[in-house]
């Protein structure tokens, strides 16, 4: 019996470091991910990219 409740310890803390220390936080940006369409930095070079109207047309 002790030993069952050794376990399920030792298993109750390794999921919480798991879920304290896991891959999903390794190398996370305090960011989050911006979809083009919503991000200035990348309308701004957008912008930039694109050429100059001509008043012709």
């Amino acid at each position: 019996m002790i030993y069952l409740l050794a376990a399920i310890g030792a298993l109750t803390i390794a999921v919480l470091l798991w879920r304290a220390f896991g891959p999903e936080h390794v190398g996370v940006s305090s960011r989050a991910t911006v979809p083009p369409d919503d991000d200035p930095e990348f309308l701004r070079k957008l912008g930039e990219q694109k050429p100059p109207k001509s008043d012709e047309d």
